[in-house]
């Protein structure tokens, strides 16, 4: 009985050690992204932490897919970055075998199923996707796999003040600038607030004409 107790507390030792990671892991960064009839507009700010340490000032967190979709990232950026570089492979095989883009919400049941095939050994990630096929969608999916389509969202450290602005100021009938400004506006907010929040903005504005990216320095 004594080995079966044993191994249970190093079971328990092994997930603490494994909660308090990811618990860090998921600590910095604040993204955020909302629907209008005409677009989808996300936007996440430029610092990169380890810990209280200022890693890099100039991080993209914003993945183009392809012409018509993107994806944020919010975690341990290789995770997000080998997520990313996997879907852009899959949407573009699906393009070449089929001739058709493969549909938004496509794109994000392939990323949750991922994500919960994984769970035992989880990508680190927050992710959010947005696009456009025949209309604008926005997803958010959690690092085990769960997926919700959303009007607007915040991830990341920052996005307990980030929402409340989205909120305050959402509605489906904004214009793509008012939108823009929105995005900011969240971000700037995070940033002012959030210690692992910083640097500058990015947004990309994702429309049936294609996806536009814009850099906003912070004053």
């Amino acid at each position: 009985m004594s080995m079966f107790r044993e191994a249970g507390r190093g079971y328990q030792r092994f997930m603490d050690y494994d909660i308090a990671m990811l618990e860090k892991a998921l600590k910095g960064t604040t993204t955020v992204g909302l629907v209008t009839k005409e677009a989808v507009i996300m936007a996440a700010d430029k610092r990169a932490t380890a810990g209280m340490y200022i890693a890099h000032k100039n991080v993209r967190k914003i993945e183009p897919i392809d012409e018509r979709s993107a994806l944020t990232i919010s975690g341990l950026v290789a995770d997000a970055q080998t997520l990313a570089d996997y879907l852009r492979y899959r949407a573009r095989l699906y393009y070449i075998m089929t001739g058709t883009p493969m549909s938004i919400k496509a794109m994000a049941s392939l990323l949750a199923l991922i994500l919960n095939s994984s769970k035992y050994f989880p990508f680190i990630v927050q992710l959010l996707l947005g696009g456009i096929d025949d209309r604008p969608r926005l997803y958010q999916i959690e690092f085990f796999g769960s997926v919700t389509e959303e009007k607007f969202v915040a991830t990341g450290s920052g996005s307990p003040i980030a929402i409340g602005v989205l909120e305050a100021g959402y509605s489906e009938d904004l214009g793509v600038e008012q939108a823009v400004n929105l995005a900011r506006e969240a971000i700037t907010s995070s940033i002012k607030r959030d210690a692992y929040t910083g640097e500058g903005i990015d947004v990309v504005v994702i429309t049936k004409n294609g996806v536009k990216s814009h850099y906003f320095p912070v004053k």
